[in-house]
């Protein structure tokens, strides 16, 4: 069984990219392979032995790549531990952060095949140098928690490995 973790990611301004990459590198921390690659460009899931999809949410929406990636991987993924994340309130004030939450679950509604074992909602960044009148006029922002990025992380990864290791235990089983 393979033991690459995937990191896959969708992203409009590279701040998610940027935590899929300190996603990858907690879970390697766990002993684990990972590769991170840009959601839309990822057509095989065979080499690996579980993702993590993570997305901006944006105007109410889970990034269309990473919704697009559970849809299109959903019989692959049924059969992987999977996580999700998702990125977009400017605070982590708790009624930001369960608005956030609602569209990613509104997303894996879509795909019940997938189960995760693990779901977050991580703070956003704004840089209104990036945006468009009228979001251009809101304050700059970075609610990302590195601390919790990563012990989110680790935790998938160390579950990920558990599962690994069980997988292995039932083939060596006899018959």
């Amino acid at each position: 069984m393979p033991e690459t973790i995937l990191v896959a990611y969708g992203t409009k301004h590279g701040s998610t990219r940027e935590v899929a990459e300190t996603v990858a590198t907690s879970i390697a921390c766990c002993g684990l392979e990972t590769e991170t690659r840009p959601a839309g460009q990822v057509d095989d899931l065979s080499r690996y032995g579980g993702v993590v999809v993570g997305g901006a949410i944006y105007m109410g929406r889970w990034h269309p790549e990473a919704a697009g990636f559970l849809e299109r991987h959903r019989r692959a993924l049924a059969g992987l531990p999977v996580a999700v994340f998702g990125m977009g309130p400017r605070t982590m004030k708790a009624e930001e952060v369960a608005a956030s939450r609602a569209q990613m679950e509104k997303s894996l509604a879509k795909v019940p095949e997938v189960e995760p074992l693990a779901t977050a909602v991580f703070g956003g960044v704004i840089d209104p140098r990036t945006l468009r009148f009228p979001l251009s006029r809101l304050p700059a922002s970075d609610a990302r928690d590195w601390d919790a990025i990563r012990k989110w992380a680790s935790d998938f990864g160390k579950a990920a490995t558990d599962a690994r290791d069980h997988r292995s235990e039932l083939q060596h089983v006899p018959r």
